[in-house]
């Protein structure tokens, strides 16, 4: 029985263990998505059971879920893709399409649906931006070719898999009258209009303003970026993948170092805590002890994506001319699934696409993969050879400074 019904109370208590577990975790050093799921299990049915979702709480939780996208594609750096176009491509093809046959065949192998599977597969085409990007910061590789080759990359293999997933997902319940065909010409022509359209739009409304005035900026972005929402519901696209792409087509708008604190702060501060510890909530642990097929069907999953993206990253590292060790880096860089993979088990579960112990394995491996990919890229920079340079000059100024 749930000891707590006001909304305001479960509200508080969301946003209260977010604060608290994610600046736990950080202490320990781990990731603040595995923080808030930790909580959402703690006070779910699992854990002490506190309080129910009301569907308010689950409203909070869905525009938690933009915010996630949003704050994702606002990581992406445009300015980098068109420096290593020609290896992002390959790179982006291999690294997409390898883990998508290996995901669908491991899915239809323990007889899910053709439409599970399909989901399955594009996600394993995705990667987490959110999570390479810090991790590449990290080691000193952001500003580097070989940072500039996987970002691109990434970046090409999220759109791609968010285009897919907009139409199987149209296919399945569709959101809008239009055929098939003219929801895809519908929302590429959208999104292709967005890209054009907002920087000039941002352009005039701020052209007389003053720069100062944060507030106007961050009321823009979010009036923005719910409007676009509304815009791709009536053609059909889903609110996450809408959430991506004005986040995608705001990274060149949101210039600002303070602007970019203020939403990283609004979105994590409030609405991603409760999206992801819904999340915690929603998983259903108990199917790995009432059934091993679940805890098999888990390990194939999360055991068959680390490989397909280790060894595609690797083959098309080595194609485009790159090192063994540094290849080897660059499948490392692409494992973490983060945003997308969670936004798209929470629509595919709401949809009834994926039972609940699937939604739990999928939960997992954003878990373990988040764990697993900055510690290969740690491990394996100093190895990388080319660069064995960059690496010699920063150590270069930290001696400098030391004499200093």
């Amino acid at each position: 029985m749930q000891l707590v019904q006001s909304e305001f109370l479960i509200f508080f208590i969301m946003l209260a263990m977010g604060l608290f577990f994610s600046e736990l975790f950080e202490r320990l050093r781990l990731p603040y998505v595995i923080a808030l799921i930790f909580a959402g299990i703690l006070v779910g049915p699992l854990g002490f059971d506190i309080f129910e979702l009301t569907p308010t709480i689950l409203f909070f939780g869905e525009i938690g879920a933009v915010f996630l996208m949003f704050m994702a594609g606002i990581e992406v750096r445009t300015d980098i893709l068109g420096k290593v176009e020609k290896k992002v491509i390959i790179l982006a093809l291999m690294n997409g399409a390898i883990p998508a046959i290996v995901g669908f065949t491991v899915a239809h192998f323990f007889g899910f649906d053709l439409l599970t599977a399909l989901i399955i597969g594009t996600i394993f085409i995705s990667s987490s931006i959110a999570v390479i990007v810090p991790s590449l910061e990290d080691r000193g590789l952001i500003d580097t070719d070989i940072g500039a080759v996987i970002i691109g990359a990434t970046v090409v293999e999220d759109m791609a898999s968010l285009f897919i997933l907009a139409i199987i997902f149209q296919s399945v319940t569709p959101r809008t009258a239009l055929p098939l065909p003219v929801f895809i010409a519908a929302f590429a022509l959208a999104a292709i209009g967005l890209k054009v359209v907002m920087p000039r739009f941002e352009k005039w409304f701020f052209s007389e303003r003053n720069p100062d005035k944060f507030e106007d900026e961050i009321r823009f972005v979010i009036i923005i970026t719910i409007a676009v929402v509304v815009l791709f519901e009536f053609i059909g696209v889903h609110p996450i993948i809408a959430g991506f792409l004005v986040g995608f087509t705001l990274s060149t708008v949101v210039r600002s170092h303070k602007l970019s604190n203020k939403l990283h702060a609004i979105s994590y501060g409030i609405f991603i805590p409760v999206f992801l510890i819904e999340i915690g909530i929603e998983t259903d642990l108990t199917a790995f002890i009432s059934a091993t097929s679940v805890l098999i069907v888990t390990f194939a999953i999360i055991g068959s994506l680390i490989a397909s993206k280790l060894l595609s990253g690797f083959l098309a590292g080595r194609f485009i001319g790159f090192s063994g060790k540094t290849s080897l880096l660059i499948g490392s860089a692409s494992i973490p699934q983060l945003s997308t993979t969670l936004a798209v088990a929470f629509i595919a579960s709401e949809l009834g696409l994926f039972d609940p112990s699937l939604e739990a394995s999928i939960v997992v491996l954003s878990i373990v993969t988040v764990l697993v990919a900055p510690f290969l890229i740690k491990v394996l920079t100093p190895h990388v050879p080319e660069l064995a340079e960059v690496i010699s000059e920063e150590e270069g100024e930290i001696m400098l400074e030391m004499l200093d």
